[in-house]
Formats: C-alpha cells, structure tokens, sequence
C-alpha cells in the first residue's frame, strides 16, 4: 500500500501458495480463493508489540500459472460476475480482463453480540485496562463503549451492521461466509494501545430460511484473543448474518431486549441470545493481606479490598495499620448479583485492593480476576451421602502398620438400615503365622532388631526403601498393562466377553503371585519398623496447596509480559496476596440451617478466629540432593539459611565442604507471631573463603495456610503411638486430646470408648489395640491406640472428615530468583508449628547425622594354589612364579599392603600367613565407609566420601629389574560377597560369574570367614579366565575390640603368625650341577654343543698344522 510515493503497508504472500496445477494435491493452498490478507508496518517498526496491529485488510484473488492454463484464472471467484475486457484484434491473445462487474450481489444485516471478556492483556502500569472492541466486516467497522480499568468487561452489546453488501451467489456466502475480524484495544490519552485480536466466522441465514432452533437465535461462544503469538484472554460473543429479503428488513427478527435508558443509544443483547439471569448471594471471606510492595515509592499503609462481579460489589473493613495487623476485622461480607445459570458463563471476579491515603486519596495497589467461580459455588450433599449417614460402620485395623503400596481389601454394604463393615487388612498377621511355622525350618531367621540401636534415621531410610518399593510396584503394574494392551492388539483387538477376562485373569495372576511371592520373601527378611511418610513432592501438591477453606489469591500490578517473557514477567508483576475465600449459591435455594448457625459468618462456619497468635515454629533440614554447582571445580560447599519474619539464621559455620548431595540433619526453633510472620524461606548457600557467599536456591513455605487447615498440618500423624524410643510421640496434644477437639470442632458425637478395643465416632466404629509399652517393658492399659486409628482414617468419617498430614518428609525444589522455573536442586524437610498459647512442645527430635563407627577388618592371607605361572627358568627352562598378595579397601588405595614373595613357585602354589590391618570408618545405616581426606595440597578442608566398603585382592608375580607382572584380582563386597570355599578343588571362577546364584554372607553379621576365594582376569577375548585361588580369613571387630585385642600387620607383634612352612626349591638347580649341565648340553642346547665341538676340533687340527708344518718341510729339504 503506497501513498504520496511512500510505503506504508505490505504483505507477502509466497509463491508456492498461489500455485496453479489440475492436479488438486499439486495446487497451492491459496490458489483461486478470495482470502483475506492483513497488511503490517514495513521495517523495523513492523517487528514486536507495534507490528501487531493491522495497517489495512484486503480481500483479494490471487492465481499464478502458466500461460496455457490461463483459461482457469477465473475459475475459484464466486459466480456472478461479467468481465470487461480490453478490445483487441483478432487472432491476438485473450488477457485478464481489466475489471469485473458482479451482477448478483446479496445485501446483508450483520448482528454482532458482545458480551463480555476475561483475562485480558494488562495495558496500563497499574495492572488494569480501559478495553473496548473494534469490530471489522467487509467495508465496514464498529467499537463498543469503553470499560474503565478493567480486565474483564462485560460489555453486553448488540453492534448492528446495516446493508451489508457481498457478491456471488447465496449459497456459496451460507457455506463460506467472510471473517469478521474482532481487535481489542486500551484506551488512553492519544493513540489506543493494542491489547489483542481474533476472529470468527458469523451463523448466516437466508432469505427464505426459517429464524428458529436449532441454528437460530445463535449460542454465545467463547472465542481466544491472540497478541501476537501468545494467548491474550477470552471473548464470548455471538455473530449472526442476516439476509435482507425482497420485502427488506421487516422479515428480519426483530431486535428485541430490555431497554437501557442509561446507556444512550446502546443496544444491549437480546434476550434470545443472553443468558438466562438467576439471583445468586456471592459471600466473601476477607481474612488478610500478605507480602505487600510499596506503590509509587510509599508503603501500603491502610489498605481495603473491593470485590466486583457484574456490576455489583462489597468493600472489606479497612486495616488501620497493616504492618501492626494486616488481618482484616470483619470477616464474612455478601452481595447479591444477577448472573448466568449456566456456570461456564459465569463472568470473572475482580479482586482490587486500594491503599487508602491522606486527603481522601485511593491508590490501586494491585488486582486478581477470578475466571472461574465454579469451584467457589455451593452445592448440597448427595442422597448416597445421606444413606451413608444413617450406615454403621466397623472399620477393623490391624496392630501393624500398613505398607504404602498394599491396597486395603474392602467390602461395604449400602443398604441404609443395615451395617457397613470395612476390613482393612494387613498382611503381615499371615507372614507372623508363617513365620513360626518356619521357626523349625534349616534356614535361621534374622535376629529381632535390637530397639536401643534405632534412631530417626532408621525410620528415615526403611520409609526411603518403601518409597522406592512403591515407585516400582507401579512401574511393573504399568508395564503389566502395557503387555497385556499389547497381547489383546495382538490378538487381534477383539475382546470376547466371557473368555479374555479368564484367560487375562490366569495369566495376570501368575505374575502377581511372582510378585507377591518377591515381595513376601522380602518382607520377611526386612525387620518390621515404624515408618513415615516420605512425599517426593511438596507437602502442598499433595493437599491441594492447603486450600481447604482459605484461599490465596495473588495481585498484580503493571503491564502484561508479551511472548516468551510472560511468564517471568508474571512473577515480577506480583505485588502481594490476599488471603479469603468466596461461596456463592442461588438465594433461592433452601439452605440448611443448624441451631448454632452464625448469621454473621454466613457459609463461612466453624472458622477460627483471625487475631494474632503467637507460635513455635520448628524447621528440620534433613539432606539436599542434586544442588546445582557454586564452585570451580563442579562442586558446592553448602549451608543452610533460614528466614522467617524478622528472624535470620545462617548456619554458615556447619557448612559441609565439596558436595553436591549433602547431609545436613539440622533442626531450628523460631518464635513467631502469625499473620504478620507467615512466609518462611529456607535457601542454600555456597560458602566461599573469598567474597560474598552465593545462594543456590531457595523454597518457601506459607505457614498460615498450613497452621489454619483442617488437614491439620501443623505436626504429622505418625503411624503408631509409643512414650519411648526411636518412634516416641512429639505432639503435645495425644491422640485423644486431638480426637476430641476434631469432634467438637466438626460436632461429631464422640468419641465414644467401648470395651474390647473399640471406639465409635458419629456412625464408624474403629477396632485397634490398647496396650503400650513403657521404658521398663511393663504393658499399660491406654485409648491413645484407637483414638489414633481414629485419625489416620479420618477421611472415612462422614461430613467432618478429610485426610489429617501424617508424620512425614517432604521434597521441595530449590529455585532462584534469576533462574525462574530452573530447579537448582531439592531439599528433603519438614515443619512443625506449635501455638504458644496450648502445651508447650518437648525438645526437638535429634536427627543430626549419623557418626561413623570405627572398626577395623583384619585378612589373613594364608595360602595361594592354581597361580598361572608366568616366568621360564634360564637354567631349567621351567615354569614358575614369584608369588605376592596385595590387597586394600577400595578408596584408600594409598593404603596398599603386599605380602612377602613366595619364590620360584612351579606349581602355582604360595605359603605366607601374611596379616593386612585395615582401620575404617563405617555407617551402618548407609552401609557406606566414610573417607575425610584432602583433594590437594591447596585444599582449605576435607571432603567427606562415602563409598561401599569393597575389599579388593590380587595376585603379582615379582620381577627383580622389571615392573611386576598382574596376574589377577577379585573384589568382594563387604556386605554381599559369596561364602568361601573349603577347599581349593572347591573354589570355582563361578562364584564371581554367577554371584548371584550363589550364598552371599556379610563380614557385619558373620564377623569372622574363612575360605577360598578365585582370582580372575580377562583374556584377549575379553572374558574372565581363573588365574588363581587365594585361601584368606576375614576378621572385622569394632574399634573398641581392636584396642582390646591388638594384632601386628605382616607376621609382627603383638598376635604374630608362624612362619610359613615353604619347600626349600629355591637354590635345587645349584646344588645339582650335573642335572643343569646335561639338561643344558642334551637337552636345551644339543645341536649347538656339536656345532661347537666339532669347530673346536678343526681349529685344533689346523693349529696343529700350522705349527708342525716349518719344521717337516725342513727336515725334507735338508734330508734329514
């Protein structure tokens, strides 16, 4: 588009796509069409936010093909048109007619309905918008009214195009009517700011068709608003087109609606097309204001809250001081609204909050507009619950708590008048009775584990080993299911009804009494704990963000994100929350009234009271795993951080140095008040020698919704009640305290304690024991048992139920604020909270990490047989070795002991009674040794390591002026390594082939093993050949034992070993020099030795000649 000579508009439009060919798959996908084609800003100018608005809108026809197909050039326009065309000579060319001229033309009437629109851009700096629409059809353009600051307008009017005209046929224009284009603006001083487009397409009706159902009057839709290449909103709307007939606009439906005389000449949508209206109450809960930034450099002093859904509104109480208490005072506020039976049209609700200053000055702060109120509307119970209510219940629960991963077995009546019984089985009663049927069986039953040596950490790591136990019972289930899928795909797809579910039954049924079996088999190897629940996740994912009946609801304040920078541009955008919750029901309805119903409160019952409390919050840090790298050298030295209100805690001098997985094991007790201290953060920082430490990343945590949920997550549930030990409770409430304050709150009738271990609560009836062990073993009589069966199903009892937090750990990503959405790593925790107010807490749980234990693995290497033999004798030419033994436990290479040298052995056997000492320190829960040692002469401080405790041996044979030949090796696991044999002819290369197969002991149980163990090597196949038996003892004591029982490394004092009791060989050649010398004359060197002789001969008899010769030849001469 040119105008006065300049550009001002253009538009491509690739070739390809206006390519004409006859076969339809070849022709370009614009060819022969009338498009619509939008025209941008050339340069720079038409790139981002400023290209984004339309310069000008073409309907067009565009065809490109070759000079002997240009009798199609015509063929996609719509019909009814004469061409007028240049007059040219006979016999020249046919051209492209210079203009068309359309005899059928059809005049329309088109009605554009708005609505109303959500979500909108955010075009001002103060969060909001003053939106209206500009709508666009054929020639012609209309907007609708302008909203003030707002992002959802409900603008609820009727846009009328009159005498519409558009050329072709008429049931062409039915079929394929053109686009209305719709563009959303902000209006402001000046030039109106583009907030988004869409388009749509309207419902066309003709002349002689009827105006009723099911096409007429048309649905409101909704239609998403694009800016640029992201999402921008919502708008519904509805368009229709209208054929005006030969008797003009008296056949069209009339326009009829409600008259608004305040709007002017504003034509609202008929009542046909919007919605049907109901009476709703919408109450408000206004609880609190949260995290408050300051607005235009001054601080939210006196803030208020105002609610507005289509066109009606409350007002919150104002806070007189928000720093001393950003609580509000009234608490539940109502308004009545008209709005939409039909809950997807329900409009959005605005949530503003304005700081009220001097001089009668309001002052946005920031906004929310709630989309969707749907799960804020009020709905009456069910009749299946009610029959529920009149069941009993029996809900047995065995002394043993349940595996995460077992399902409960459960039979219910339904029948109102009868009982309901709900067994929830556990399957560890059948595996006691197994196990003492077993008791006289050969195989030995692990010992009971001794109750002094557990602690937190034993709980920790078997609920760790459940958890993974879980994760791969699903991942099996899955890939059971995916095998089945794939069997009946295979099948054919074709399932019968009577024999695929006893064919899938059987053949499932094996594989899950695999299972069983595995699982049965492991767990009676595992020694029964106390477990917790360990949450790979955050606490709030699981509980729906503690959302129960308080909601967070976050406001914004300036301009939208456009494209990939939105969401970032999100969080910056964030200006603080508001805390409430909405309900909202037809007033209608006959809602149930309870003697005790609180006018003042509404729906909003049974809440606790919003007055500042003053509370014990305590913080454990257990481990962070996978923290992203601080340092140089790929590693961190972390420590932790804790802020909570006012209150800063850096544990800087605790930080553990070059990891990235590292064990923290810390508790920190912080006094608080709520609200005003709500928000905890706890960060990870990298220590550094130099400079500033750098935070890793951080989590927070918002207390208020946890201490106020009815999930009561202020101190877990935990699975079994015990006044000592490793599992002791640390609730100050117990059990029954908490029972009787849940029945009160919820109006239960109960608890109510029956004899033989029975207590009914409402209409459910819980069995469980009711015995407990005190330090002294004595059994007491105690209800703490059934009331905490009571709340761990707490789900089950009617009305008032919900799942309670049980004892747990929670994993929480670690983000920073620079890197937003990139986890920097996760961090395993967990939070108490305790009022001040109620009894006060015992101390904190000591979950500081495990100590190391000493202990000291001695290995006597006694004998060696079947070493390969790798060196020839000069002398004898035989095979032979000279044999040593070393050994070290895998990362403390630089502790490499060997044994003496056995010489000249010839038939790979070796005698040493040679002593390795070996001092570790060993965790037992973790199975790992723990290594303190520096990276470098530059290092600050140790690096802690822990590494399996691997015992690595291996056969040399020694050379005096070359480096020793390695001959083979074998590495045993400490904890999983197989029995030795008992003799040589025993030891067999299968025992580290087939390990598995074999029987496995453990030095940390067996304590003292004595055998034969194989060496191995690969050969130039790449496969393990024998290369040796080494006959070893294994002895491991703790370190107070070695001190007691002191022994020498090698054959020292104290404790020395014998010598050992070799063959004299080693000097045998010397002493038999005549064997040496024939072997070496008959035997090694035969032909040499007569290559030699017979040379010695000759020269003698040529020497004798040469010396005889002079005096013969003169005896000759003179005749002597």
């Amino acid at each position: 588009m040119i105008s006065n000579g300049k550009r001002i508009a253009y538009a491509r439009v690739p070739s390809k796509d206006i390519l004409y060919s006859s076969i339809d798959e070849e022709r370009g996908k614009d060819c022969g069409k009338v498009k619509t084609i939008f025209l941008r800003i050339p340069g720079k100018k038409g790139f981002g936010p400023a290209g984004w608005t339309v310069q000008s809108k073409l309907e067009i026809y565009l065809w490109l093909g070759l000079n002997r197909q240009r009798k199609d050039y015509l063929s996609g326009l719509p019909n009814g048109f004469e061409e007028n065309k240049l007059s040219k000579g006979p016999g020249l060319p046919s051209s492209p007619p210079i203009s068309l001229t359309y005899m059928m033309k059809q005049i329309f009437q088109l009605r554009v309905h708005m609505y109303q629109a959500r979500s909108l851009f955010a075009a001002d700096s103060t969060g909001l918008s003053d939106p209206f629409a500009r709508v666009f059809f054929s020639t012609q353009s209309q907007v609708t009214e302008v909203l003030a600051e707002t992002l959802c307008p409900t603008w609820d009017q009727l846009l009328v195009f009159e005498n519409v005209e558009l050329f072709g046929e008429a049931c062409e224009l039915r079929d394929d009517p053109p686009i209305i284009v719709i563009e959303l603006y902000d209006q402001d001083t000046g030039k109106a700011d583009f907030m988004g487009r869409t388009f749509a397409k309207p419902v066309v009706k003709m002349a002689d068709e009827h105006y009723g159902p099911p096409r007429f009057p048309p649905q409101l839709e909704y239609y998403q608003i694009y800016r640029g290449n992201g999402s921008a909103g919502e708008m519904l709307a509805a368009f229709e087109l209208l054929q005006i007939g030969p008797n003009g606009k008296a056949d069209l439906p009339p326009i009829d609606g409600p008259t608004d005389m305040d709007r002017g000449p504003i034509l609202p949508v008929p009542l046909g097309i919007r919605p049907v209206l109901s009476k709703y109450r919408i109450e408000v809960l206004f609880w609190g204001l949260r995290d408050l930034k300051r607005v235009n450099l001054a601080q939210v002093d006196r803030p208020r809250v105002d609610i507005e859904c289509a066109g009606k509104g409350v007002q919150s109480a104002l806070i007189p001081n928000y720093k001393n208490n950003p609580n509000f005072s009234t608490l539940v506020k109502w308004f009545e609204v008209d709005l939409p039976e039909n809950e997807l049209l329900h409009p959005p609700l605005n949530i503003r909050v304005v700081d009220c200053r001097a001089f009668g000055r309001y002052t946005l702060v920031g906004s929310n507009a709630v989309t969707s109120l749907r799960k804020f509307i009020y709905r009456k119970s069910n009749k299946q619950d009610n029959n529920w209510s009149t069941t009993e219940e029996i809900i047995v629960v065995s002394m043993e708590t349940e595996p995460a991963f077992k399902k409960m077995d459960t039979v219910v009546k339904l029948d109102s008048c009868s009982e309901a019984v709900v067994k929830v089985e556990d399957d560890d009663k059948d595996e006691k009775g197994k196990k003492k049927k077993r008791k006289k069986g050969d195989e030995p039953e692990e010992e009971e584990l001794d109750e002094s040596m557990l602690d937190w950490w034993s709980k920790y790591f078997a609920s760790i080993e459940t958890l993974t136990e879980a994760l791969k019972a699903q991942e099996a289930a899955l890939s059971d299911s995916e095998e089945k899928e794939d069997m009946d795909i295979a099948d054919g797809g074709e399932i019968k009804a009577d024999d695929s579910p006893v064919k899938g039954h059987k053949r499932g049924k094996g594989k899950k009494d695999k299972k069983r079996s595995t699982v049965d088999t492991f767990e009676r190897k595992k020694p029964k704990l106390d477990e917790l629940k360990v949450y790979p996740k955050e606490l709030e994912s699981e509980f729906d963000n503690f959302e129960d009946w308080l909601h967070t609801f976050y406001l914004f304040r300036g301009k939208g994100g456009d494209d990939d920078d939105q969401n970032m541009t999100d969080e910056d955008r964030i200006v603080g929350k508001f805390k409430g919750s909405l309900c909202m029901y037809k007033v209608s309805d006959d809602m149930p009234r309870d003697m005790s119903f609180d006018s003042n409160l509404g729906m909003f019952q049974n809440i606790p009271n919003n007055d500042p409390i003053n509370v014990l919050v305590r913080i454990y840090v257990i481990r962070a795993t996978d923290l992203h790298p601080a340092d140089i050298n790929g590693k961190a030295d972390p420590y932790i951080a804790i802020k909570l209100g006012k209150t800063e805690i850096k544990d800087k001098e605790n930080y553990i140095s070059k990891q990235l997985n590292p064990l923290f094991g810390k508790s920190f007790d912080v006094e608080v008040t709520f609200p005003m201290d709500s928000s905890l953060t706890v960060s990870i920082y990298d220590w550094d020698l130099v400079g500033t430490d750098d935070l890793i990343g951080e989590t927070k945590v918002d207390l208020e919704n946890r201490f106020y949920s009815k999930h009561r997550a202020t101190c877990g549930i935990s699975c079994n009640y015990a006044i000592h030990g490793y599992n002791v409770w640390r609730d100050p409430m117990k059990p029954t305290h908490i029972l009787a304050k849940l029945c009160k709150d919820g109006k239960l009738d109960g608890p109510h304690y029956g004899p033989g271990g029975r207590v009914k609560v409402e209409n459910r009836v819980f069995m469980a024991p009711t015995e407990v062990e005190d330090e002294n073993g004595l059994k007491k009589q105690t209800d703490e048992h059934l009331a905490l069966t009571v709340l761990r199903h707490w789900e089950k009892i009617p009305k008032a139920g919900c799942k309670l937090v049980p004892e747990h750990v929670e994993t929480r990503p670690l983000l920073h604020p620079d890197k937003p959405g990139i986890e920097q790593g996760r961090i395993e925790m967990w939070v108490d909270i305790f009022p001040k107010d109620k009894t006060a807490p015992g101390p904190s749980l000591d979950i500081s990490p495990r100590k190391p234990k000493k202990f000291e693995l001695r290995v006597i290497i006694w004998n060696t047989d079947e070493v390969v033999l790798e060196d020839d004798d000069i002398f004898t030419g035989e095979k032979s070795s000279d044999i040593f033994v070393r050994g070290w436990l895998k990362g403390q290479q630089e502790d490499k002991q060997d044994t003496d040298v056995h010489y000249h052995s010839i038939t790979g056997e070796g005698n040493f009674n040679w002593r390795f000492v070996y001092p570790f320190d060993y965790l037992v829960a973790e199975e790992k040794i723990v290594i303190s040692k520096k990276e470098s002469m530059f290092a600050w401080d140790e690096t802690e390591y822990k590494i399996p405790p691997r015992l690595n041996l291996q056969v040399w044979d020694a050379d005096h002026f070359s480096a020793d030949d390695f001959l083979g090796a074998i590495e045993l696991d400490l904890n999983r390594f197989p029995r030795g044999a008992k003799t040589a002819k025993q030891c067999t290369i299968e025992m580290v082939t087939n390990e598995a197969e074999m029987p496995l002991v453990s030095i940390f149980k067996q304590k003292r093993i004595k055998g034969w163990w194989p060496f191995v090597a690969r050969n130039e196949e790449d496969e393990f050949e024998l290369t040796g038996k080494v006959e070893a003892e294994l002895h491991l004591l703790t370190g107070e034992e070695a001190e007691k029982s002191p022994a020498g490394d090698g054959r020292n004092e104290p404790d020395p070993l014998e010598k050992p009791n070799r063959p004299d060989i080693a000097l045998l050649w010397f002493l038999i020099p005549l064997k040496a010398a024939k072997h070496l004359v008959c035997d090694q060197y035969r032909w040499l030795t007569i290559k030699i002789v017979t040379a010695v001969l000759l020269l003698a008899i040529l020497g004798l000649f040469l010396y005889n010769m002079p005096g013969y030849m003169v005896k000759k001469m003179l005749g002597a």
